[in-house]
C-alpha cells in the first residue's frame, strides 16, 4: 500500500482532508492549500464570506493531477493566494461522479475540451463561471501561444469576482441554465409515437464505426488511442447476427465486424498497453500503435476488456483470447482484490516520481537476469533493444506474434522459443516484484466492483473456473453486507467505512453483476438481490416526466442541476446498464413494466445512438437485446448432477448475449424459485430426467432431455 494516508515526514500542514477515506483526498491532506471536502462546511463558508469556490477534481491514478499538486498545491505562495481569496474544495471524481459530470459539462461548454485535473471556479451557490484543466505554475509558451500560469489565472478570477461581479453572475447563470436544460431533456416526449428501429439499423451503426476504424493498427482513430471495448462488444454482436443470417453478409471489399474486433484485440494484447508480464491493461496508448501506454491501470478497463476477450474466445474458439482474459482476471485476483473481497480501484502510472518506471526494462538488465540464448530469444520476441523504445528503456511488446515464424527466423524450434519465454516471464516478473510499486487506490467503488463482478461470474460460467466463481461470490457477499447503510446502497468503502449514498450506476452495475452471478451459480439469493436493487432504482432515480433515470437519487443533495448521463464514456452510462438489466429481468420474469421502462428509453435514443455509435456502445447492446429474437432457457435439474451439467455445457459453449438462463432442481425448491423467476414455473421434468426448455417470450419449444437434442434446438435458432 503506497497511498498517502499518513503525514509524510516533516509535513508542516494538515488540512480537513485528513479525515477522508479517499486515497486521492488523503494525498492532498498535507498541502498548504486549506482544502475542504465537498460539504456544507465549505459551502456555508463561501456564502458567509462571499468568496468564490475553487473546486479541483481529480483521481488517484491521474498523472497530471500529481503534476499540478507538486507544482502548485505544494507551493506555499500559490497556496496563500488560494487560501486568501477562495474557498478551496478537493473532490475525488471516482467518489463523486455527480459533481464531476456537472462541472465537466460546464468546462466542455466553456472551452470545448475537458480532462483531469478539472479546476473550476464557482459562485458561492455552486454555479460555475470559469475553469480549465491543467494550469502550469507560471506562464509557459507552447509554440506560438502562451498558457497563463496558475497564479495569473487566480488573480484574474479575483479581479473579475470583485470588480466585474455582474459579468460573473451572467456567465454563471448562462452555464447553470445550460446544465439544467441538459439534465431535463424530454426523452419521453421525443420518443412518443416512435417504434424501435429494425435490426438493419444496427448494421448501419456498425458501418459508422467501420468508417473510423484504423485498418493498420486496429481500434478507432489515431493517437491517443483508447480500447473502446463497448464499441467492439457491439461489433461482435452484429457479427453474430450476420453469422445467423439475421443480417446479410458484408459486401465484398468491406471489412467484417469480426475482422475489426479480432485485429484490435490482437494488436492491443501484443502492444505495450497490455502488461506482458503481469497481465491486465493500462488505460490507453499515447500513440496509434498501442505501444506506449499511459501506465495507470483502472479496474473498470480490466473488467470490460477481460469480458470482451472472453466473448471473443467463445465466438472464435481462439485460445489466445482466453489466455488474455484469464491473465487479466488473474492480475485482478493477485493485485487488485482486498482481503475482504472487494476490488480496489486503480494503480497509478507513476512510481518513484517517474511515469511507467515500474514496467520499463533495459536490455542489459534482462541479459543479467536471463543470460545466454534464453535472454536473446526473450528480447527478440518482446522487441527489446539497447536503444529502447521509450526514453532509453523498453516497453515489452510483441512485434511479431507468429511463434512459428519467429522461431524459424531465430533458428530454434517453436518449443525452444516458448520454453525461453516462459522462463523469462517468470524471472522478470519476480524481479519486478522487488521494485517500488506504483501507488494503489484501495477504495472499493460499488459500481466498478459490479463491472468486475460480472466479468468474474461470466468467466466462471463459460470457462468452468470454480476459483473465479469463488472470487465473484466473495465480492457479492462483501458488497451486499458492507456497502449498505440503513438499507441504502453506498458508493464507496475503505478502511472499514462505507459512505456516500450510491448513484444510479452503483445500483445498475451491481444488479448486472448479480444477475450474471445467478446464471453462473443458480443461487436464488443473487437474483433476488438484483431485482431488489432495480426496484429501489426505479424509486430513487426514475425520471417519470422526461424518461430514463437521473444519476443521483431523489434523496441526495440538490446541486446546480440533476445530472442524467446518457452517453457511454470510459464506463457505460448508468442508464445504458439499467436498460439492459431491465430487459434481462423482463425475460426472466415476464414483468411488462420492466420491458416498457427500457423500451421507452431506447425508443427515444434509437436514432442518435445508431448515428453516433462511439458514444453509445453499451446502449447499442441493450438495443440489440430489445430488437433480437431473444431466448429464455430454463433447465429443470439439480445443477450439480451430471445430466444437468451436460445440458448446461451445451448452453455455455456459445456466446448468446440476447439470452437468459435459469436452472433449478425439481420439487419444492422449484416452487420457491418459480415464485421469484416465473420462467421456471410449470416446467416439469420429462421422465424424471434433467429437462431443458428453450423459449421465446415465454412460448417454449418441446422440452428436451439430452445434450444432442438441446444442441439441435439452439443450433436452429443460432442459424
Amino acid at each position: 500500500m503506497t497511498e498517502a494516508s499518513g503525514a509524510p515526514q516533516g509535513a508542516q500542514h494538515t488540512n480537513r482532508l485528513i479525515h477522508e477515506t479517499s486515497p486521492y483526498l488523503l494525498q492532498h491532506a498535507h498541502n498548504p492549500v486549506d482544502w475542504y471536502p465537498w460539504g456544507e462546511e465549505a459551502l456555508n463558508k463561501a456564502r458567509q464570506e462571499d468568496k468564490p469556490i475553487f473546486l479541483s477534481i481529480g483521481y488517484s491514478a491521474c498523472h497530471w493531477c500529481h503534476v499540478m499538486e507538486r507544482e502548485s498545491f505544494e507551493n506555499a505562495e500559490i497556496a496563500a493566494l488560494i487560501n486568501r481569496y477562495f474557498v478551496p474544495i478537493k473532490v475525488d471524481r471516482e467518489e463523486r461522479p455527480d459533481l464531476d459530470a456537472i462541472y465537466m459539462q460546464a468546462i466542455q461548454a466553456l472551452t470545448g475540451q475537458g480532462g483531469w485535473p478539472l479546476n473550476v471556479f464557482l459562485t458561492p451557490d455552486g454555479r460555475p463561471f470559469f475553469g480549465g484543466t491543467y494550469f502550469p505554475p507560471e506562464d509557459r509558451r507552447y509554440g506560438g501561444q502562451v498558457m497563463a500560469g496558475f497564479p495569473r489565472v487566480l488573480l484574474t478570477i479575483v479581479d473579475a469576482y470583485q470588480n466585474r461581479r455582474q459579468e460573473v453572475e451572467e456567465q454563471a447563470e448562462r452555464l447553470a441554465e445550460y446544465l439544467r436544460e441538459r439534465s431535463s431533456a424530454p426523452l419521453l416526449r421525443r420518443g412518443q409515437g416512435q417504434v424501435l428501429p429494425q435490426l438493419e439499423q444496427l448494421a448501419n451503426a456498425a458501418r459508422e464505426l467501420a468508417a473510423e476504424f484504423d485498418p493498420v493498427n486496429g481500434g478507432f482513430g489515431g493517437a491517443p488511442k483508447f480500447p473502446n471495448s463497448m464499441a467492439l462488444e457491439f461489433l461482435l454482436r452484429v457479427h453474430l447476427h450476420r453469422a445467423s443470417g439475421e443480417l446479410p453478409a458484408v459486401k465484398e471489399g468491406e471489412r467484417s465486424e469480426l475482422e475489426m474486433v479480432e485485429q484490435t484485440l490482437q494488436r492491443m494484447a501484443c502492444g505495450g498497453i497490455y502488461d506482458q508480464l503481469g497481465g491486465g491493461f493500462h488505460r490507453y496508448s499515447v500513440d496509434a500503435r498501442w505501444l506506449v501506454p499511459h501506465f495507470e491501470k483502472m479496474l473498470y478497463d480490466n473488467a470490460l476488456l477481460s469480458r470482451l476477450y472472453l466473448h471473443a474466445y467463445l465466438v472464435t474458439g481462439n485460445p489466445f483470447y482466453r489466455r488474455i482474459a484469464e491473465e487479466t482476471l488473474d492480475y485482478v485476483m493477485r493485485e487488485m482484490t482486498a482481503p475482504e473481497g472487494g476490488f480496489y480501484s486503480t494503480q497509478d502510472a507513476d512510481s518513484e516520481g517517474e511515469e511507467g518506471k515500474f514496467y520499463l526494462w533495459q536490455a542489459e538488465e534482462i541479459a543479467r537476469l536471463l543470460p545466454g540464448e534464453d535472454g536473446d530469444l526473450f528480447m527478440a520476441w518482446y522487441g527489446v533493444t539497447p536503444r529502447g523504445n521509450f526514453e532509453g528503456k523498453n516497453i515489452l511488446h510483441v512485434p511479431e506474434p507468429d511463434a512459428q515464424r519467429v522461431a524459424e527466423r531465430l533458428g530454434v524450434s517453436r518449443e525452444r522459443l516458448e520454453q525461453a519465454l516462459e522462463k523469462g516471464r517468470a524471472l522478470l516478473l519476480a524481479a519486478r516484484e522487488q521494485r517500488v510499486k506504483p501507488g494503489r487506490d484501495e477504495k472499493v467503488l460499488t459500481a466498478w466492483n459490479g463491472l468486475m463482478l460480472r466479468s468474474f461470474a461470466e468467466a466462471a460460467r463459460y470457462l468452468g473456473r470454480s476459483d473465479y466463481r469463488q472470487v465473484a461470490e466473495r465480492n457479492a457477499d462483501f458488497l451486499l453486507a458492507t456497502l449498505r447503510k440503513n438499507g441504502r446502497l453506498q458508493r464507496t468503502w475503505k478502511d472499514g467505512r462505507a459512505h456516500l449514498a450510491g448513484y444510479l450506476e452503483d445500483y445498475a452495475f451491481l444488479a448486472d453483476g448479480l444477475l450474471a452471478l445467478y446464471e453462473a451459480s443458480f443461487e436464488l439469493r443473487w437474483f433476488s438481490e438484483a431485482r431488489s436493487l432495480i426496484e429501489e432504482a426505479l424509486q430513487l432515480f426514475a425520471d417519470s416526466e422526461n424518461g430514463g433515470f437521473f444519476d443521483t437519487g431523489s434523496d441526495q443533495e440538490a446541486l446546480v442541476s440533476r445530472p442524467k448521463e446518457i452517453m457511454d464514456n470510459a464506463t457505460p452510462a448508468g442508464n445504458s446498464v439499467a436498460a439492459e438489466v431491465l430487459l434481462r429481468l423482463a425475460a426472466f420474469t415476464g414483468e411488462e413494466r420492466y420491458h416498457q421502462a427500457a423500451e421507452s428509453y431506447l425508443q427515444a435514443l434509437a436514432d442518435i445512438m445508431t448515428q453516433h455509435p462511439h458514444a453509445f456502445g453499451h446502449l447499442l447492446g441493450a438495443l440489440d437485446f430489445a430488437l433480437s429474437p431473444g431466448r429464455e432457457i430454463a433447465i429443470i435439474g439439480d445443477p450439480q448432477a451430471e445430466e444437468t451439467a451436460a445440458l448446461l455445457a451445451v448452453v455455455n459453449s456459445h456466446y448468446r448475449p440476447n439470452s437468459v438462463l435459469a436452472c433449478v432442481a425439481p420439487g419444492s425448491v422449484q416452487e420457491r424459485a418459480a415464485a421469484l423467476i416465473p420462467l421456471l414455473a410449470e416446467r416439469p421434468q420429462q421422465n424424471g430426467r434433467a429437462t431443458a426448455y428453450v423459449c421465446q417470450h415465454f412460448a417454449c419449444q418441446a422440452p428436451v432431455t439430452t445434450a444432442e437434442e438441446l444442441q439441435a434446438q439452439l443450433g436452429e435458432l443460432d442459424h
